[in-house]
């Protein structure tokens, strides 16, 4: 008998799962705590780019510190505007 293994095409992976939080987080920080969701952002598209989900996992990265930077910047300007 022969042994045929399949692998579905649409499967979502490990680091795939990373990257899409990392995005969500990253669109989080922008409006709510933007330290802690920016660096959860960050650290969950670190892990996606090591578990092989590049380049995209590096941008998750990449936009986990632009939304954190974003949204302590939006904050200042909010508590700034209301003094």
């Amino acid at each position: 008998m022969t042994q045929v293994t399949t692998r579905r095409s649409g499967s979502m992976t490990g680091a795939r799962v990373c990257t899409i939080i990392a995005f969500v987080f990253a669109a989080v920080a922008v409006f709510f705590v933007p330290v802690v969701f920016g660096l959860a952002a960050v650290v969950l598209g670190l892990v996606g780019g090591f578990l092989g989900d590049r380049p995209l996992g590096w941008y998750a990265a990449a936009a986990g510190v632009a939304g954190g930077v974003l949204g302590v910047l939006l904050g200042t300007l909010v508590v700034n505007a209301a003094s």
